[in-house]
């Protein structure tokens, strides 16, 4: 079971008592009951118990088989109810028409999990559907956890669990592997054994009726066992459970998934740009980008990243070197390396000097690092041994390919001391048949991944390095490009106003009234419902203008002649205004046309981009950036990213593009403002995240040069009149209900609000004003500034996921005197807080205003059991805590400390 004081990640969470969780019955059970366990040769039934029987579990296996004496020689019941004691795992086996009728009875006897093998439900259609919901619902009204049904079950290797029907058992390891697929789970099984690749756990997940993708990410990402996790994914599931556990845990540990289903049918029509633009699997890209998962596109890629991840580091620096007795596979590495985002090292000259002491004269004295045909064990390993000491070195893939003078086995040998080089992943290829196949098993058993080809390993170590240069760049800490403010109350009356009036489309000029709410630049446009108010407008912005038609149903209006460019003169407004006029009404019909709108005439000097949403049948709403204009669908230079963003996520949405380099200025065209384009993207993303009415939207184009940056045209679709399931976020965005002004006793003005990922520099400023008796009472051990601030430790803490943690500041003029962490325990309606005051600002009734505050939040967060642990001598908080109803109790005698626990249902 996770021990928290081995997570390593803060010290803040080091909970001496945390609770118990549901999945723990499930990968750490005492007793597990087998329903439909037997003797019949073949059989599920008889495999998962001969599994449970062969391996170090130690625990005690219940067969239950109204049929049957016993099974195996081990004692068998007519059913759970006949077994005297608790159960905590429970393993069903049997048709899937007689499983509702199992679980209830489980869960009458307070059975807390269970792994359902059987088939026959939702995969069968509406009748298997109906069966699965019986089971969920019985789960549910018990609280009962499930993995399945339709799956092989659950290994747990370090346990020496195995509660499947596999034919092996995994070797107990550091990598966690999650499957839909039980096909997938065996074949993995099959090549660990083979590559000796152990497990620390190892997850059929099935259907997914219960369990869920985020679920299992959370308890993985709290199991000291595990270092890294791969998953074969063929549907999300809960959208939101897996992004919310997928971007805590991928900060620590590496999640690569492999998902099928790449290719699509193409998009469904849709009325905007972005919607025909964003296709499903482009979506699940970006989703898995933001939560700093790494995608792999092959079978053959998961195992080697499986195989990398389990024995050597993540690499530091896209800097590769390659050793090499031949130039031709070394190339094809280097070719890799390059293609896929690594770079070759540029050796040290002191690196070079000392290889120029033993090397052959003819070596490469360049990376690659040829060391010649006739190169000897000696040489390869003299060679790692300088080329590990490089310091613009932070990998090395060593290439040997079969020559008469070649000792593959030897050199194998001799490279066991290089296994684990700090901060530096070593690979291999050893290349050949039979030759070289004992000297890569060699390698293989030293903790040195081989690979049969060059080039994989090169990219593989690109892939590596390119997911942990994304994973960092996601968490740069932003600047501040946006203020927190209301919802702006116009908004809402636009859209009521479309709504009442039975449409889904806004305006032009609606949808540009929007975007100037949100402080979008928007170029001054006039609605003119006859030729006469026309030539007024345009007189009114001066020539040269362009007339639009102004229309509540058409959405793309250059389809049926509805824009009109460069009018210079009176006669050309009225000549264009009817043109328009009679346009729409031949091709659509009078009651289409509205009137038009008038604007000034922007000359196109600079970029048009695309800036758009659109709904996601899975994440919901989706944004696009991109080159804009009337090709947009032609040269398709976009990139799609979840709302809601802030700079830095606006930053690398951008950085994706062809057109960002050309925003930053080339042949002579200065620089776009970028600072300015990036708060116009979190203005954009703050409006989708904030009105769920909004379907689609389109600005495009948006026309960015050195002077301006400026929407020229915007187009709006809401949810039809009526929808009840609005956008809903598959990333909660920031929590503005639980912005509060308040003052102390003596009347100092306070801001309590969730905290930002903006508000890293003040925090660090925060801890620099703490002393050490409040470092000590909050950490229970005095913890230097340098870690307290460290970046790595604090984008835990102001880019937490709201979803799972929150951390409330409280602020006197801008600055935080006062921080409040609220966590979640996974799987679990209990969370802890731990409060730490600046100095100046104790004794003022700071800390009764932030507990009173923190409960109520919990409340409304739905958590039913809030905790706290403090040092026994922490008298004032202990004071607050008794006075509001906590109990207390020792938590660990040695350290003091005493854990509170309210009940807050």
């Amino acid at each position: 079971m996770y021990d928290p004081l081995e997570s390593g990640t803060d010290p803040s969470q080091n909970y001496l008592e945390a609770p118990h969780q549901p999945l723990d019955y499930i990968f750490h059970p005492k007793r597990v009951a087998v329903i439909g366990a037997t003797e019949k040769e073949g059989s599920v039934g008889r495999t998962l118990m001969q599994n449970l029987k062969n391996t170090d579990f130690g625990g005690e296996i219940l067969p239950i088989n109204p049929k049957r004496d016993e099974v195996l020689g081990v004692k068998c019941y007519k059913s759970v109810t006949e077994v005297e004691g608790e159960i905590d795992l429970v393993v069903i086996i049997t048709p899937a028409k007689t499983v509702p009728t199992l679980i209830q009875q489980c869960a009458d006897k307070g059975i807390p999990a269970a792994i359902i093998i059987s088939a026959g439900f939702k995969e069968l259609g509406p009748p298997g559907e109906k069966l699965e919901q019986e089971v969920l619902t019985i789960a549910r009204k018990s609280g009962m956890r499930i993995i399945g049904p339709n799956c092989l079950g659950v290994m747990n290797p370090i346990l020496g669990l195995n509660a499947t029907f596999a034919a092996d058992m995994a070797f107990p390891g550091n990598v966690a592997f999650i499957s839909q697929s039980g096909a997938m789970c065996t074949a993995v099984l099959d090549w660990s054994l083979k590559e000796k690749i152990g497990f620390s756990s190892f997850v059929s997940i099935g259907s997914m009726a219960d369990v869920q993708w985020g679920d299992l990410i959370n308890y993985l990402g709290n199991d000291r066992h595990t270092k890294s996790i791969l998953i074969y994914m063929e549907s999300i599931g809960d959208p939101r459970s897996f992004l919310a556990a997928a971007r805590r845990v991928a900060l620590t540990k590496p999640i690569v998934v492999i998902k099928s289903g790449r290719t699509e049918v193409a998009a469904k029509a849709a009325a905007s740009h972005t919607g025909s633009m964003a296709g499903s699997d482009d979506v699940l890209d970006a989703a898995f980008k933001r939560a700093g998962v790494m995608r792999v596109d092959t079978i053959e890629e998961l195992f080697n990243m499986a195989l990398v991840l389990a024995k050597q580091p993540e690499p530091s620096s896209p800097n590769l070197t390659i050793i090499t007795n031949a130039g031709g596979p070394a190339v094809l590495a280097t070719d890799a390396a390059s293609t896929f985002g690594a770079e070759l090292t540029e050796l040290h000259p002191e690196t070079i000097a000392n290889l120029d002491k033993f090397l052959p004269a003819a070596w490469s004295r360049s990376n690659p690092v040829d060391i010649l045909g006739d190169a000897d064990a000696a040489r390869y390993s003299e060679t790692v041994n300088i080329i590990a000491k490089d310091p613009h070195t932070d990998g090395i893939l060593i290439v040997l390919s079969p020559q008469d003078m070649t000792e593959p086995e030897k050199t194998a040998e001799q490279l066991r001391p290089h296994t684990n080089i700090p901060g530096k992943p070593l690979l291999a290829s050893w290349m050949g048949g039979a030759s070289v196949e004992k000297g890569a098993q060699i390698l293989k058993d030293a903790g040195i991944p081989c690979f049969p080809y060059p080039d994989e390993a090169a990219k593989t170590f690109a892939k590596m390095w390119k997911h942990s240069y994304q994973l960092k760049a996601l968490y740069e800490t932003p600047p501040i490009r946006d203020s927190i403010t209301e919802k702006p109350a116009i908004v809402d009356e636009i859209i009521q106003k479309a709504l009442s009036e039975g449409r889904d489309l806004l305006t032009e000029m609606e949808s540009k009234d929007l975007l100037k709410a949100y402080g979008i630049p928007v170029v001054e446009t006039i609605i003119c419902e006859s030729a006469d108010e026309a030539k007024k407008a345009a007189e009114k912005l001066t020539y040269p203008v362009v007339a639009k038609l102004h229309s509540e149903t058409i959405t793309h209006k250059t389809d049926v002649g509805g824009v009109l460019l460069n009018l210079n003169s009176a006669e050309e407004v009225i000549d264009a205004f009817n043109s328009i006029q009679t346009s729409v009404t031949k091709l659509k019909g009078a009651e289409h046309f509205q009137g038009v709108t008038i604007q000034r005439m922007v000359k196109l000097e600079g970029y048009e981009i695309i800036l758009g949403s659109t709904m996601d049948e899975q994440f919901g709403p989706v944004l696009l950036f991109g080159s804009g204009g009337q090709l947009v669908e032609v040269f398709k230079d976009s990139t799609l990213a979840l709302p809601p963003l802030n700079a830095t996520l606006a930053r690398r949405m951008m950085e994706e593009t062809k057109i960002y380099t050309a925003l930053q200025g080339v042949r002579g065209r200065g620089s776009v403002n970028m600072n300015d384009l990036e708060t116009l993207l979190v203005s954009f993303s703050r409006m989708i995240a904030e009105q769920p009415h909004i379907k689609e939207c389109d600005i495009n184009p948006l026309l960015a040069n050195e002077n301006e940056i400026i929407a020229l045209d915007a187009r709006v679709i809401l949810h039809p009149p009526g929808t009840k399931n609005l956008s809903t976020l598959s990333i909660r965005p920031y929590p503005v209900e639980y912005i509060q002004e308040t003052a102390l006793k003596d009347k100092t003005a306070i801001l309590l609000r969730p905290i930002r990922p903006e508000d890293e520099p003040a925090i660090n400023e925060f801890h620099r004003k703490l002393s050490e008796e409040s470092v000590r009472s909050r950490y229970f051990q005095f913890l230097s500034l340098e870690e307290r601030i460290a970046h790595d430790r604090l984008i835990h803490i102001c880019s937490s996921d709201y979803e799972q943690e929150m951390a409330i500041v409280a602020e006197v003029q801008n600055n935080i005197v006062a921080v409040v962490r609220l966590t979640r325990w996974p799987g679990t309606k209990a969370a802890f807080f731990k409060l730490i005051i600046q100095d100046d600002f104790q004794g003022k009734g700071l800390g009764s205003t932030l507990l009173d505050f923190t409960i109520d939040l919990a409340k409304r967060e739905g958590i039913k059991t809030l905790k706290a642990q403090l040092l026994h001598e922490n008298s004032g908080l202990i004071a607050m805590l008794n006075k509001r109803g906590f109990t207390s109790n020792f938590a660990d005698s040695e350290q003091k400390t005493l854990l509170f626990e309210k009940d807050l249902a």
